[in-house]
This record gives structure tokens, C-alpha cells and sequence, in this order.
């Protein structure tokens, strides 16, 4: 006998997503809505004004909708919701329980992230939350909601990829016109003039001057910091505590001496918008003579070279004169501060070599007193200034004539010169039709590259040797000028060591050697 299927439909009896019985649902959905603009503009202003009023009027206008909020993020990208706080409280309260459904204008307005659009998609359906996209028509509970949002997520990503790009070219196109961009608010030294271009705050130039000043006597930029702070000078942002990094960043600034170096940094994903330093990864444009300058190119270029050296002599955090300016005979490292006794009365500093135990043979060199450094100094400038006449003599006789830089910058415009028709040629090599990889062309165009490329090394190490030469005579031209006005000195002074003294070199208590800037040695050392 043949069987009958019989098939019985046995109905629900909870709600699909929130699991309550059926029969107890609530009649009314507790609704919120999403509103962002991405701009600061005027017209996004209003644009965001009536999202968010037309949400709320169309919320309360429904019987079956109770008003929750209408969430907003003004001025924000939509790429990613790391940033967006309004976004992210709504997404907590909605996981929180306290919202049933958002609406909002379009995919692109939730988020042009698909990741991002997906995961939070899928976190409310989980908790019973639904989203309508009204501009797209697609209720996230419906059965192809998802698909039609994963397909329209992408396509919003692809259009901030697209948008992304445009504002990439846009900004790299006035970079490369040479079009300054700067934000005036954090600059120090300079103010927006009404044509849009640099000018020089003299208020604030006199600050960018004493550090550079300061920084070409000698002093380290943590002593120059300290020194500001003390003054009662303000940092730009209006701080009182000036920071050695801010003093180096300054220092380092192209601006001071009337040039700029365009896109120093640069996006790396359009979404995250991450920044990285850009260390040659996409083209740099250098605006030469683009404004006013407050420091010289002499002076400035001085203060590369110094900075360049700077980590191999001053000990983070020292702000001694002495930091960075003694060396130790037997190992040629410097020399740093160190507490004894620390936490009793004997407490004391004394210097001595930063390597004296990281040796397999311990120096020998000893340690010393502040105070006798000083003395050492004392006795040693006291020296100098009776043959006065006689080193001042000897110094521009000799050692101005060795440091003068004229022919360096004779060999320098040439290699210039020669670039310039080396890029010249290679340019019109590449106007004309691609030629094979094995062509007499393609090798004469490789040619071009190889002595493009020993010309930029050629240069680089003769601009090197003029800013040696150039940091060199000005710190001899400052120690002469200082010492033709010296009288006997009775009392240490900081300053004055750090513009006649180039370093000093601890053999033993009984010979330690000054060295001052025009190369002068004398000899002495301590009593006891």
C-alpha cells in the first residue's frame, strides 16, 4: 500500500532576530537615525542642519517608530570609524539594547569602508538591530540586503579611493608649481601677508635668531630650551616649557633661511589615513628664495652641519657647558656627569668617561670636579689672552686662508651647470620613440644616469666640505672677535667657554689639554 507524505507547518513562535515570543512583541520600534557631513564647509554646514532635521521630523512623524536620537559626526571622513564618536555611540547604544532601527541618507554616509560597513552591519543584526539605507532602498533584514550593502559598500569605497586619488594629484600638482602651504598658527617667525605669502614677525624672528645664535656658540639645544623657558618666553602654541626636539626642530626648519621642501610627508592608505615621513618615496619639490629669510644660508647651513654631529657629543638631558666638550685620552670618548652618593650628605657630581667600565681595559683617566674643569679653563684662557696679538695674528695669516671656500664653490657651479644639461639631455632622450634594451640610444641614455648619479655624489660631498669650512670660520671669526675684547678672566662663565673652547682632553689630574676654536693647545692641569 503506498505511503502519503503529509506535510504539517508548525508556525513561529519567536521573532527571527530578537527571539522574543511573538505574541509580546513591541508595537513600536525605537528609532534612531545616522547624519554626517565630511567637510567643514558652509554648504556641508547646512547640508548636515537638514539631515539632522529631517530625521528628526520624520522619526516623530511615524506612529509605529518611538524617537530615540539622531547621531551625528561633523567635519569627519567617512574612510574609517576609528574618529567617529557619534558613530560609535550609536553602534554601543544600539548593541546596548536601547535602539531598534537606524536609518540613514546612503551607503556612502554609514561608511565608505566595506570592512567597516559589513562588521557593523552584521554586529547589530545580531543584536536585532535593523538599518535602512534610504537612498539605496535596502532594508538590512531583508533577505537581500546584504548582498546589495556588500555591493554598494565597495562601490562607495571605490569612490573615496577615486576621490582620494583627485586630491592626491591636486595637492601634488600646486606642490610641484612650487604653491607653500603652511600652517601659519604653529609657525614661529613668520605671519600670513595679505597676498598669502610670508612675512616675518620681527617679535618672534628675534627668538629664531637667539636659538640659532645660541646653538652656533656651542650650547645644546636642551640648554637653549632651559635658557628660553627660564626667560619667561613663550613657544608658539603658548607654553611655558620649551622642549630640546622643539629647539631641533627649528633649527632644522629650511624655512628660516627663505626655502621650503614640499611633502616632507605622505598619505600611505587612503582609508586610514596614515602619514609617514617621506624618505624618498615620492617626489620632494625644493622652493628656493619662495620668502623672506631670518637666518643667513651661511649660518643656517652652519647649524646642519653641527646638528649632524650633534649625537655623538652631548649627553641627552646635560645642559652643562662642558656636555659634549671632554674627551677622554685614553679611549677618545667623551666625558659625563655621574651622582655619588646619591641618597647621603656626601652627595656629589662629578664627570668622568662615559666607557671608563664598558672596556675590556679600564681607562686610566680620572675623574673630575666641575670646579676643576673650571679652574682648568680659567688658567688655560688667562694664557691665551697675553699672547692675544700674537694667536690672533697667527690665526688670520694661516688657518682664515685654509677654511676659505672659493673654489670649492667654483667646482660646485660647475657640477650644477653640467646636471642641468645632463637632465636636459635625458629629457629629450625620452621624447622620442623607446628604443630597444640593447640600442646605442638606451646606452647613451644609461650613460646619461651612471654620471647624473657620480655628479649628485660629487656634489653632496663638496657641499659637505663648504659647510665644514663655513661652520669652521665662523666659529673662529666669533672666538677671535671675542677674544680681541677678553680681559683676564677671574670667574667662569659658560658663554665664554662655549665660543673660545673647542673641547678638552683628560690625560691626567696633571695634563689636561684645552683646545680652543683656532686650534690653539695649552697645556696644563691640577695641583692636588
Amino acid at each position: 500500500m503506498a505511503r502519503t507524505k503529509t506535510v504539517i507547518t508548525i508556525p513561529a513562535t519567536l521573532a527571527r532576530f530578537t527571539e522574543a515570543p511573538l505574541g509580546e512583541q513591541v508595537s513600536r520600534r525605537r528609532t534612531a537615525a545616522y547624519a554626517r557631513v565630511s567637510t567643514d564647509s558652509v554648504e556641508q554646514a547646512s547640508s548636515y542642519e537638514a539631515q539632522v532635521k529631517y530625521y528628526t521630523e520624520f522619526i516623530k512623524s511615524k506612529e509605529e517608530w518611538e524617537f530615540v536620537k539622531v547621531y551625528t559626526d561633523e567635519g569627519i571622513s567617512g574612510t574609517s570609524t576609528s574618529h567617529r564618536e557619534g558613530f560609535k555611540s550609536m553602534i554601543d547604544d544600539a548593541l546596548d539594547g536601547k535602539i531598534d532601527l537606524i536609518l540613514t541618507k546612503s551607503v556612502s554616509r554609514f561608511a565608505r569602508n566595506t570592512v567597516d560597513s559589513l562588521v557593523a552591519i552584521r554586529k547589530l543584526k545580531e543584536k536585532g538591530v535593523e538599518v535602512f539605507f534610504e537612498k539605496e532602498n535596502i532594508w538590512t533584514f531583508d533577505g537581500k540586503g546584504e548582498v546589495l550593502l556588500t555591493i554598494m559598500s565597495s562601490l562607495a569605497q571605490e569612490e573615496s579611493r577615486s576621490i582620494s586619488e583627485n586630491v592626491t594629484w591636486g595637492i601634488r600638482k600646486r606642490l610641484a608649481s612650487g604653491k607653500v602651504i603652511v600652517g601659519y598658527k604653529n609657525f614661529l617667525g613668520y605671519d600670513k601677508g595679505p597676498d598669502g605669502e610670508l612675512v616675518i614677525n620681527e617679535e618672534q624672528a628675534k627668538i629664531v635668531r637667539f636659538i640659532f645664535s645660541e646653538f652656533l656658540m656651542g650650547k645644546a639645544p636642551l640648554f637653549i630650551a632651559s635658557e628660553l623657558t627660564r626667560q619667561g618666553i613663550k613657544t608658539v602654541t603658548g607654553k611655558d616649557v620649551w622642549r630640546d626636539g622643539t629647539i631641533v626642530g627649528i633649527l632644522k626648519n629650511e624655512k628660516y633661511e627663505g626655502n621650503a621642501i614640499l611633502q616632507k610627508t605622505y598619505t600611505v592608505d587612503f582609508l586610514t589615513k596614515k602619514t609617514k615621513v617621506n624618505h624618498g618615496e615620492v617626489p620632494m619639490y625644493l622652493v628656493e628664495n619662495n620668502h623672506p629669510a631670518i637666518i643667513p644660508r651661511e649660518q643656517f647651513e652652519a647649524a646642519q652641519v653641527r646638528l649632524s654631529k650633534l649625537g655623538q657629543r652631548v649627553p641627552h638631558g646635560c645642559t652643562s657647558p662642558f656636555s659634549g666638550r671632554v674627551k677622554c685620552a685614553d679611549c677618545g670618548s667623551i666625558y659625563g656627569p655621574k651622582v655619588w652618593h646619591s641618597n647621603d650628605k656626601y652627595r656629589r657630581t662629578v664627570w668622568q668617561c662615559l666607557n671608563k667600565f664598558n672596556n675590556d681595559r679600564k681607562c686610566t683617566t680620572p675623574h673630575l670636579l666641575e670646579t676643576e674643569l673650571e679652574e682648568v679653563y680659567i688658567k688655560a684662557v688667562n694664557e691665551l689672552i697675553e699672547n692675544a696679538d700674537e694667536v690672533k695674528k697667527k690665526v688670520e695669516d694661516t688657518i682664515l686662508k685654509v677654511l676659505d671656500t672659493s673654489e670649492l664653490e667654483r667646482k660646485k657651479a660647475e657640477l650644477d651647470d653640467e646636471r642641468v644639461q645632463i637632465v636636459a639631455r635625458m629629457e629629450q632622450d625620452l621624447s622620442g620613440p623607446v628604443s630597444s634594451a640593447d640600442s646605442q640610444e638606451m646606452a647613451d641614455y644609461k650613460a646619461l644616469v651612471k654620471r647624473l648619479n657620480e655628479n649628485q655624489d660629487e656634489g653632496y660631498k663638496l657641499s659637505e666640505a663648504i659647510s665644514n669650512k663655513k661652520l669652521r670660520k665662523a666659529s673662529i671669526t666669533a672666538f677671535l672677535s671675542k677674544l680681541s675684547k677678553q680681559s683676564p678672566v677671574k670667574r667662569f662663565s659658560g658663554d665664554q667657554f662655549l665660543i673660545l673652547v673647542d673641547y678638552i682632553v683628560v690625560y691626567s689630574r696633571t695634563r689636561i689639554n684645552v683646545v680652543f676654536k683656532d686650534g690653539t693647545v695649552i697645556s696644563g692641569g691640577l695641583l692636588s
